[in-house]
């Protein structure tokens, strides 16, 4: 008896060893943001720990601050867009990108609204809640110009504003349309608002590709180096709880508490703006991209991408599919 007890006493704490000895991956997120979703499944269900590695998530006020965590050494990981990172590491800054979403939203109008196509926003006004830069709003505005020969900037009257507020003001008629982040666009449509134009079917239009990951979790390259297996768990971690999140409907149910839903509707269509906007595994079409910072470099010029036109080399994590 003595033998047994004692072997099962090393047994647990071999077991506490190695996880104490884990790598910790700290990733800096905004508290209330979507991806909040993924690394909770993560951490639930040990993707992290079945990876090598402890997963500890900080919650942040905003996006700038999970930029200060991140450059400053505080966090290892931060989410943003590979067209930011392109930026940095055509200024020098040795940031590596590992796809999250490639979900982007499009323009709704309310259900009783007469426009039936982008032309039809013409003086009208149009809510948009990611600033004037919008990678949506610029490829709305270049999707006018081509297929209509509007200039949607001109003709239109933008109203900006944090999402929450385009939200409200898109349901009560404030403004005519609303282009919004993904999930209050999945609010706006179980609310009962239906999408004129989706940015998707605007890029494809546009000859790019839509099914580039646009947000993604960015490491330090020296962190990448340093730390090759921690930086490939967590990509691996980041696909299994995609997996998981895209087929099995109980863990969307424990999730619910936390997604801020305040009705089955608006549950459903997160659930499913979710998993529509879950990436390919594999790698980048790299081509597709250089074609889309090319248009964001003609659209938006050095405040959205900098000096660089061009995709610099190293943006994408190889992840080996």
């Amino acid at each position: 008896m003595r033998t047994f007890l004692a072997a099962a006493l090393c047994g647990l704490l071999s077991t506490g060893a190695a996880l104490a000895e884990a790598p910790v991956l700290k990733v800096a997120v905004l508290k209330i943001g979507t991806v909040n979703w993924e690394l909770d499944s993560i951490r639930h269900n040990g993707d992290d720990t079945a990876n090598g590695f402890a997963l500890e998530v900080q919650g942040m006020a905003g996006g700038s601050a999970s930029q200060i965590a991140f450059q400053g050494g505080e966090a290892d990981a931060m989410v943003t867009d590979w067209l930011w990172v392109a930026r940095q590491r055509a200024a020098g800054k040795d940031y590596v990108f590992i796809p999250y979403s490639r979900a982007v939203g499009g323009l709704l109008v309310r259900q009783d609204s007469p426009a039936q196509s982008l032309s039809d926003m013409q003086g009208k006004a149009i809510g948009i809640a990611g600033g004037p830069l919008d990678k949506s709003w610029l490829i709305l505005q270049a999707y006018a110009e081509q297929e209509y020969e509007l200039d949607l900037k001109a003709g239109t009257e933008q109203v900006f504003g944090a999402p929450p507020l385009i939200f409200k003001s898109a349901l009560s008629g404030e403004v005519d349309g609303a282009l919004n982040y993904w999930h209050f666009n999945a609010k706006m449509q179980a609310a009962g608002m239906r999408t004129l134009i989706d940015v998707a079917d605007a890029a494809r239009a546009l000859g790019l590709d839509p099914d580039t990951p646009l947000l993604g979790y960015v490491v330090k390259g020296e962190f990448l180096r340093d730390n090759p297996d921690l930086v490939q768990g967590f990509a691996a971690a980041s696909r299994a709880a995609k997996m998981r999140l895209a087929e099995d409907d109980a863990e969307w149910d424990r999730l619910r508490p936390i997604m801020n839903v305040k009705n089955d509707a608006q549950f459903e269509a997160l659930k499913a703006g979710f998993r529509a906007g879950i990436p390919a595994p594999g790698p980048i079409d790299e081509a597709a991209a250089a074609r889309m910072l090319a248009l964001m470099a003609k659209l938006g010029g050095p405040e959205l991408v900098g000096t660089t036109d061009t995709l610099p080399d190293g943006v994408f994590l190889n992840t080996g599919g």
